[in-house]
């Protein structure tokens, strides 16, 4: 295929995220023969330019910060990363973004021209249930505001009769 262009999948990346979403991610890259760009989002950080490949220099909005300090990829989730992603033969990168999780997924897929993007559910428990309440799911906020397909990988789910997990108070 030379000539073409390569194509992409994006996913979404944290820290303390399972495993899964990522080796899900890149069971699909394999299968449609596509690079992975994992990138995560800082949400108390703001861009102030962007870069052709998607990349983004962003700083900080918390005044109490020093404003010189760049912020870039977690080199402990890159590291968490390659050992996942290096067996599996698919091409990888990293993209550390900033603002809305959604906005920033979005622009990013839009940039490179990714197939799809790739998140995972959000945790369970009371953390994650006041998360979404206040914020929204990343996973709705793209399925409504952009025009690539998602997939959601599902982290923790629940048998068919059992409550979701805004549903149990947990």
């Amino acid at each position: 295929m030379s000539g073409s262009p390569q194509r992409t999948l994006v996913v979404g990346v944290v820290p303390a995220q399972p495993d899964a979403v990522v080796t899900h991610a890149a069971s699909l890259a394999a299968q449609l023969g596509a690079r992975l760009v994992c990138a995560t989002v800082d949400p108390g950080r703001y861009v102030v330019e962007e870069h052709p490949d998607g990349s983004v220099r962003s700083m900080t909005l918390d005044p109490d910060i020093a404003e010189g300090r760049e912020e870039g990829f977690d080199p402990e989730l890159e590291t968490r990363l390659r050992a996942l992603l290096e067996p599996t033969g698919v091409a990888w990168e990293v993209r550390a973004l900033a603002g809305d999780a959604a906005r920033a997924l979005a622009h990013l897929a839009d940039t490179l021209d990714s197939m799809m993007i790739v998140v995972g559910t959000r945790e369970g428990g009371i953390r994650g249930s006041l998360h979404e309440l206040f914020n929204g799911s990343v996973a709705v906020h793209l399925a409504h505001r952009q025009h690539r397909p998602v997939l959601v990988i599902p982290l923790a789910p629940v048998g068919l009769d059992a409550p979701l997990p805004w549903e149990s108070g947990s």
